[in-house]
């Protein structure tokens, strides 16, 4: 591994570029933004990479956990984006196989020939009203899902099954499902992983490239851009040829910040979303599959296996203040009520919401009465300069996860062409963070044997930091042999020594960056005010915390927990302390 730049050299660093021209600025810290940024470092373009808070903070840590070839925009005649999804899944199957896996995934259907006339209505463009879809639909959809999957994969083809099938395997499925089909898509584990592990290779491949999080834009005078730490309050001045909009939601919002005369609306955003449930029954019905079914009104919905919980989504609403996005009371109460609509005798109480996500579809602006209708394709939009403003920018606008590297590719090619250069690598084929030089399944076994003589660590304890991180888990088992380790006292599955890595070597900068995205100790429910104060302490040295400061942290990390994630009992004094100051108004 090369050496990491510390927080403060990231900064020297961009202090050093005030006054000179910078080929490229990415403002937005999501997957596409991302994805851009090391594309564009792959050709050897010094680009700088910012974000106001953290890597896939927002919409890119909010998906679904699903990578898929989406299978439903074949009936609005989205060919071409279900190609090209299936095309990147199966890529990253390939790249990321320490973090992307197959799913066997099943669709219930309540009628052999239903559909079709809407079906049709909707390919035409004639109606965009939901509706259900029977059983030669689907089939007919599966089949060319089953062409797409065949020409650059190895997955299974689709099946249908009857009834006395469909009920022998789902028992628990309501009466309306008389038939059910399954095939194979994807899902992912650690999606914010996957974001930063990008980061790391773009800068490995480019030394000159610099990714910033918690650094925001704030304005302009037209010829250089002003960020600001978040941090520290410093601020800092680039002179960018190109500017990348990957600010997803909040595009707009920084067109008409940056380059108000050129600026137009370009998004249209929905929120969408899910929840982390405990429900052994529901677990048990499901066996390792995910079902992928259409609810009351004929909305899209899912549930899936998720580390011994269960996963399930979402909503479609449309919201105009990305910033206010939160897991509404209703959206929970919608996601159990379609829930219920496949699998009626299962009650899920308000005890077993483990954990609840929300994030915001960047999709682009339009008049579409059905949000589903709404296009998750991706597209380019380019703001010429202006008299306000010197540099051209880039808007990436819509796009869905499994995307991603195609849409920075395709963003990439076009700065490049801005700048009067040309590509010089593909990453169609290139391996991704612990993803690199993984031996295949049936080599683990004899491969985590090995590793855990050599560095004499427990081979329990090996395949679990290999389950985490891939092949970079060699990096920290070279840490451990150094420098031992001792298990957390209130959750012996980490130690301390992983979690001090992870803050020195992953740009980690505040507690929740630590929680919610290098780990999944909150997505999996396993925070209790006991940890969270354990993790608080260890991180207070490196990162250079008081005691004073610390206990403010951990505050405001209780709170964005509590509000973005439902998870209001890691911190109980502050929440009793809160709720009296609000009786006495």
């Amino acid at each position: 591994m090369a050496n990491v730049l510390s927080r403060s050299q990231r900064l020297t660093a961009l202090r050093q570029l005030a006054g000179q021209t910078t080929p490229v600025l990415i403002v937005g810290g999501g997957i596409n933004g991302i994805s851009t940024f090391r594309e564009l470092a792959l050709q050897g373009i010094p680009a700088i990479l910012v974000e106001k808070g953290d890597w896939c903070q927002a919409a890119s840590g909010a998906l679904s956990r699903m990578i898929h070839g989406g299978l439903r925009y074949l009936e609005t005649g989205e060919f071409k984006l279900v190609k090209e999804s299936v095309t990147e899944r199966n890529r990253l199957l390939k790249n990321a196989p320490h973090y992307v896996f197959p799913l066997r995934t099943t669709v219930p259907i309540d009628s052999l020939g239903g559909g079709l006339i809407s079906a049709t209505r909707r390919f035409l463009r004639l109606s965009d009203a939901p509706a259900r879809r029977g059983a030669l639909l689907i089939k007919t959809g599966l089949s060319l899902y089953d062409i797409y999957t065949q020409q650059n994969g190895t997955m299974p083809k689709h099946q249908v099954c009857g009834k006395a099938a469909t009920r022998r395997r789902w028992p628990g499925f309501a009466q309306w499902a008389k038939y059910s089909a399954s095939y194979y898509d994807a899902w992912i584990s650690a999606p914010e992983r996957l974001g930063f592990e990008l980061i790391e290779d773009a800068e490995q491949s480019c030394p000159q490239a610099l990714a910033l999080n918690y650094m925001e834009v704030i304005g302009s005078d037209g010829v250089s851009i002003t960020l600001r730490d978040s941090l520290s309050g410093e601020s800092f001045s680039l002179r960018p040829q190109v500017l990348v909009n990957a600010g997803g939601a909040w595009i707009d919002n920084l067109n008409q910040r940056l380059a108000p005369t050129t600026a137009k609306k370009l998004i249209g955003g929905t929120k969408g979303s899910h929840l982390i449930v405990d429900h052994s029954e529901l677990l048990q019905m499901l066996d390792g599959e995910m079902v992928y079914f259409e609810n009351q009104e004929g909305r899209v919905c899912i549930m899936f296996p998720w580390f011994g919980k269960v996963l399930i989504g979402s909503t479609d609403i449309r919201i105009d203040d990305p910033d206010a996005a939160i897991c509404e009371q209703s959206e929970k109460n919608y996601i159990l009520e379609s829930l219920r609509f496949v699998f009626p005798q299962v009650v899920v109480p308000d005890s077993a919401i483990l954990y609840s996500f929300c994030g915001v579809r960047p999709l682009p602006a339009s008049d579409a009465k059905v949000n589903g209708q709404i296009s998750r394709n991706h597209s380019l939009v380019l703001l010429p300069p202006a008299a306000d403003h010197g540099w051209s920018t880039l808007c990436l606008v819509g796009g869905k996860w499994t995307t991603f590297r195609r849409f920075g590719e395709q963003a990439a090619d076009r700065v490049l062409s801005l700048l009067g250069l040309g590509r010089t690598q593909s990453s169609a084929e290139l391996a991704i963070g612990g993803g690199r030089d993984l031996p295949a399944p049936e080599a683990q076994d004899s491969w985590q044997r090995q590793l855990a003589a050599q560095h004499s660590t427990p081979l329990p304890r090996v395949t679990q930091l290999v389950q985490r991180y891939g092949s970079r888990a060699l990096m920290l088992l070279d840490e451990i042999r150094q420098h031992g380790e001792q298990p957390l006292q209130y959750h012996a599955g980490y130690s301390d020594t992983e979690l001090h890595f992870l803050i020195i070597h992953e740009q980690v900068c505040e507690l929740e960056d630590l929680l919610v995205r290098r780990t999944s100790l909150a997505i999996c429910g396993e925070l209790t005010p006991a940890l969270i104060e354990e993790i608080s302490l260890l991180a207070a040295a490196p990162l250079g915390w008081s005691e004073h400061q610390r206990q403010q942290h951990l505050q405001q990390c209780c709170r964005q927990l509590a509000r973005l994630h439902g998870l209001t009992g890691l911190y109980p004094t502050l929440f009793q302390e809160e709720t009296r100051h609000v009786s006495n108004q």
